[in-house]
């Protein structure tokens, strides 16, 4: 790829990188900000990439249900924390003595049995945004956007160079 055309390239894709982490944040799914600060852009001999962590599609998609991550529930408590979720307070019945000392405090039992509950509704059920097909304000219109942006200014770099070849033959 030649350089003026690569800077052109180039440039469009850092602008959709900028459009999507918007859409993210405005969108509010944004929680812990890995997802956010996966994207990145690569440069290779024959064009330019941008790359996101492996479950940058469910920004849009949803999660289906099925098979889930080892250590799904640990993900989905560290989701609420990052979200701010709380679960009501669950006490313990059993009251502490010098044999038994509770391992977790009540909340952390509420937070830990609600990330649960989510986990396996996930796991058979998958997400509210699965269930109703998704969306396509974060990445899916902005792509095309884009490429009709590549497109045009493309067109009017090889228009000057034709125009510049043109005007040089005639002489």
């Amino acid at each position: 790829m030649n350089e003026p055309v690569k800077h052109i390239v180039l440039e469009e894709v850092e602008t959709l990188k900028k459009r999507i982490s918007d859409n993210i944040i405005s969108t509010k799914q944004n929680a812990s900000g890995k997802t956010l600060s996966s994207l990145e852009i690569v440069e290779s001999g024959d064009g330019v990439k941008l790359l996101g962590r492996f479950p940058f599609e469910t920004l849009e998609t949803g999660r289906k249900p099925g098979k889930v991550p080892q250590g799904f529930q640990g993900i989905i408590l560290q989701w609420m924390k990052d979200k701010g979720i709380t679960a009501s307070p669950i006490p313990y019945v059993r009251k502490p003595s010098k044999k038994w000392q509770p391992e977790y405090n009540p909340q952390q039992r509420g937070d830990s049995s609600l990330a649960g509950a989510i986990a396996y509704k996930i796991k058979t059920e998958g997400t509210k945004l699965h269930w109703y097909g998704g969306r396509q304000d974060i990445y899916s219109n902005e792509i095309p956007a884009t490429l009709k942006n590549i497109r045009q200014k493309l067109t009017g770099l090889f228009s000057t160079e034709i125009q510049t070849i043109h005007i040089n033959a005639a002489k």
